[in-house]
Parts: structure tokens; C-alpha cells; sequence
């Protein structure tokens, strides 16, 4: 086990007589912003990667960095109390949520909780929660444990319709069926997305005609005194087909909604954050057709639609989610309307050159990441665009014209991969 952590033994004392200290498990690519808004508050971060994920950019600004395999719950469970953490922060559904049940009920603050981890690593039993036990309105869905399963549900139910794993990022492994012979494509794909799902099986569910989909960024603080659930304003987003197998997702805030529809969102999505419980920021996957309202999904950490808030907001999600988890006030003033464009891609890419940051920085107001690095996985982060605007059309207009010009360097570099 490889390790950089300070006074890592260290026992628990009051965190209102020392600074927090705090365990982020399986940070990612924005695991930087996480470990920065934390210790902006003041608290002390240690970063705990999995492995093969050493040296990402939070282990290099955290005040520790740990490797464990994360999903062997007697390994983390070691590690954790040998950290002796005031709070452990959960940023990825590949962690053992059995070694976070031997902290909760004591000192320790799980984050979000033992339960929404769990129902991270199982859309069946998310589904099963919304739909059958708060009734919450969704797509109509099936779930099928073989291709055979999932051609009898098509030829019941009808074309088109989604499939998706039980267990992934958003989009990721998901397909359209829109004819027979896309069955058996489909439910491959669904059940070979890196070994991410437990067991063989996939959520197959009708296609509704909606006008938007959109993400409803809620925080739920459970400290006494303390507001219980606060919402963001609605971000608005869309999936695209790239070059070369690449995505883009588009993202803007404010997503406008009419006062029912806006009324319906807020009140589904305060019904599935509160019966998951705990703290933290969750972003609440909806549907809109006029002024109803469809759940689709939840992700209980900062999630790539929320990523317009880096510049939207007064407080970007990774600040919000330090407050809520640290039992902080919230503050979701939204200063300026905002787009955000984020590029995945696979395969060896080369990063954008100066020039060409250049032109995709003339957009007003925009602005740029780059992720760089080679990565095992079939789908990884390429680079973020963001522009604000006096609207979110013009915003829209100028995050497009950054992104134009970063993909003219991702193009060529898909070509020989």
C-alpha cells in the first residue's frame, strides 16, 4: 500500500477544535477542485486513488495521498481507520460501501451515505426505490438477464427504446434501439463496459418525447438548524456524436422551465435525496415534457453537466459540495448564464497547441481545460470549454466556437489510434 500522509496516526479529536480532516475517495479528474474547496474551508485532505491511478492531480496538491484497492472492503476499511478521518467523502461508485458501514453511526461523517453508495453501484435497486416505493413519475422500464430477455421486452413494449448497464457514468454502455437487430449490439455493449457492473443484466426503458433533459443540482444538509435541501437553478443538457467514437456534452444554466414544471422537478428530486439521506451534493437526473416531469437518474458527487457552475455560479458544485458535507451555509446564487461543452475521446490524442488555444480562447468570455495523459479507460475526458454570456443562447454560440477549435488538434490525433 503506497502512501504520502501526514501524521497519519493521529486519533479523532473535535473538529471544531482543529481543522476537519478529511478522506476523498477516488477523486478523478476534477479531483483537484474537490481537495482545493475543501481546503479552502480550512480542512486538512487526504486523497485515497485507486489503483493504477496514482499521481492524478489531487494526490499533488492534497495534503496526503494514499493507493488502495478500493473495492476490497477489508483494505479500505484498514487504511480508513489507520487515517482516523473526521469525514469520508465518497467521489466514485467503485468503492467497497461495506468498509464505510464500519464508520457510520459513530464520530465519522460518511459522505454522502453508506445507503447512497450502495444504490450507486445498482440502478435496478435506485429504479426499484423511485418508482415503486416514493412513486415517483418515470419512463416506463424493464429489465431484461439476457439478449433473449431483451428482445421479448422489445417486441411487448415496441421501438424505440433505451438500454442501459445497472452500473455506470452517465451514458456510458448506453444504446437506442430502433430495430430488431440492434438487440443483440445493445445488450453487449450494456454488460462489457470495463467490468463495472456486478451481474448481467441492463434497464431497458421506453423513449418519452421530452422538450428537455436536465440536471437539478440539490444539496441536503443534515446539521441541525441548517436548511435541509437547497437547489441549484436547473442546468439544461445534451449528448452529441463527435469524430473518431468522440462525445460531446453540452451543458447551460439556466435551463427555463415553467413554474409547474419547475415546482415538479424540485419536489422529485427533494423526495429520492432525502430517502437516500446523508450529505453532500446530488444531481438529480429529470425529464421534461411541458410541465411534466420524468426521474431518470441520480449521482450522489459533482457530476460533468454540473460543470457549467464553474463559472454560472457565485459557488461552483465543488464548493457547494465541501459546504454541505462540512455542515456549512449554502450559498447557489447564480451570476451569469453560462454554456459548458465537454469532450470525451479514446485512444492516444495529442493536446491542443498554443495556437490553437489561442483561437478557441477569442471567444468572449470563454474559457478552457485540458486533460492530458494516457488512461485505461474506453471513454476518458479530453478538454473543457466554458463561456458566459448575457444569455444562455449567446453563451451556447461562443462555447461552441472554443470547442471548434480544440477539436481541430483531437481530430487529427483520433486518426492514427
Amino acid at each position: 500500500m503506497l502512501h504520502r500522509t501526514p501524521n497519519s496516526g493521529l486519533p479523532m479529536t473535535n473538529p471544531a477544535v482543529r481543522a476537519a480532516r478529511v478522506a476523498l475517495l477516488g477523486p478523478g479528474d476534477f479531483g483537484a477542485d474537490q481537495v482545493t474547496a475543501f481546503q479552502r474551508l480550512g480542512a486538512v485532505v487526504i486523497v485515497v486513488n485507486g489503483r493504477g491511478e496514482e499521481g492524478g492531480p489531487a494526490a499533488r496538491i492534497a495534503d496526503g495521498a494514499e493507493i488502495v484497492n478500493l473495492t476490497d472492503p477489508t483494505m479500505l476499511s484498514a487504511l480508513l481507520r489507520r487515517l482516523g478521518p473526521d469525514v469520508i467523502v465518497t467521489a466514485t461508485d467503485r468503492v467497497a460501501a461495506g468498509a464505510l458501514a464500519d464508520f457510520a453511526g459513530g464520530d465519522t461523517v460518511v459522505a454522502p451515505s453508506v445507503r447512497t453508495v450502495r444504490l450507486a453501484l445498482d440502478r435496478e435497486g435506485l429504479r426499484r426505490l423511485a418508482a415503486d416505493k416514493l412513486g415517483l413519475p418515470t419512463a416506463p422500464f424493464w429489465f431484461a438477464s439476457s439478449a433473449a430477455e431483451l428482445a421479448a421486452i422489445t417486441e411487448h413494449a415496441g421501438l424505440p427504446m433505451v438500454v442501459k448497464p445497472l452500473v455506470s457514468l452517465p451514458s456510458d454502455g448506453q444504446s437506442v434501439l430502433l430495430r430488431p437487430e440492434d438487440v443483440a449490439p445493445a445488450w453487449d455493449r450494456a454488460v462489457a463496459i470495463g467490468g463495472r457492473i456486478t451481474h448481467n443484466r441492463v434497464l431497458a426503458e421506453t423513449v418519452v418525447e421530452i422538450d428537455h433533459e436536465l440536471t437539478l443540482l440539490t444539496l441536503r444538509s443534515d446539521i441541525p438548524g441548517e436548511e435541509g435541501l437547497v437547489f441549484c437553478e436547473p442546468i439544461g443538457h445534451r449528448q452529441v456524436d463527435g469524430f473518431a467514437g468522440q462525445t460531446v456534452l453540452e451543458s447551460w444554466q439556466p435551463q427555463l422551465l415553467s413554474p409547474a414544471a419547475l415546482d415538479a422537478a424540485r419536489s422529485i428530486a427533494a423526495r429520492i435525496v432525502n430517502a437516500l439521506g446523508g450529505r453532500g451534493l446530488f444531481g438529480v437526473e429529470l425529464l421534461v415534457a411541458g410541465d411534466e416531469v420524468y426521474f431518470s437518474d441520480v449521482n450522489p458527487w459533482p457530476t460533468d453537466a454540473g460543470l457549467v457552475t464553474l463559472r454560472s455560479q457565485r459557488l461552483s458544485l465543488f464548493d457547494l459540495q465541501a459546504r454541505a458535507v462540512l455542515g456549512l451555509p449554502l450559498d447557489t446564487i447564480m451570476i451569469s448564464p453560462a454554456a459548458a461543452e465537454l469532450t470525451y475521446g479514446s485512444g492516444a490524442v495529442t493536446g491542443p497547441a498554443l495556437s490553437e488555444l489561442a483561437t478557441a480562447l477569442r471567444a468572449p468570455e470563454s474559457d478552457v481545460r485540458v486533460f492530458g495523459g494516457p488512461s485505461r479507460a474506453p471513454r476518458r475526458r479530453l478538454g473543457l470549454t466554458l463561456a458566459t454570456a448575457g444569455d444562455v443562447t449567446t453563451a451556447r454560440d461562443r462555447v461552441r466556437r472554443a470547442t471548434t477549435a480544440l477539436h481541430a488538434r483531437w481530430r487529427a490525433g483520433t486518426k492514427g489510434s
